[in-house]
């Protein structure tokens, strides 16, 4: 299967929940964008939540599941199925509203492009990429800078 058939037979469900008073967000057409090239070279349905979060929120998360203090950008929750189950859940994001806004201002970032960054990012998190080793987290900003250029924004890096 070539990768434009994969893209046209992908099928995504977004959920998109907004736990943030915060005006100028992304559309939900923007977000599903994002998700889907991140979601490049998959096919069927796909489903995943995306919620948008203040820094309360975010850090109470952040203490909870990876035992750091404060607010983070991006957390990726990744959903595996218990044996036998067939699902198309891929998992869930929780994006911190603030804390993009404030990296995308002290880094010089356009918002759209650092906000598109972090849920390619994200994404890219529930489809198994990590940067935990150095070889893999150079692999993994390879393909985010090549979905960012795809997207028409610059290299993140």
């Amino acid at each position: 299967m070539s990768a434009e058939s994969a893209r046209q037979s992908l099928r995504l469900y977004l959920d998109v929940q907004r736990n943030s008073r915060a005006r100028g967000l992304p559309s939900d057409g923007q977000l599903r964008t994002w998700a889907r090239a991140a979601l490049d070279g998959m096919s069927g349905m796909q489903e995943l939540t995306l919620r948008l979060v203040d820094a309360a929120e975010s850090a109470k998360l952040n203490t909870a599941f990876r035992h750091k203090t404060g607010p983070t950008n991006v957390l990726s929750f990744p959903f595996s199925a218990p044996p036998g189950v067939k699902t198309h859940l891929l998992g869930d994001l929780v994006i911190c509203v603030p804390v993009v806004r404030r990296e995308a201002e002290q880094q010089h970032k356009d918002r759209a492009a650092h906000w598109a960054h972090m849920v390619v990012h994200g994404v890219l998190h529930l489809r198994g990429y990590d940067h935990i080793r150095h070889a893999d987290a150079q692999a993994m900003e390879k393909l985010e800078t090549k979905i960012l250029a795809r997207l028409g924004y610059a290299d993140p890096y």
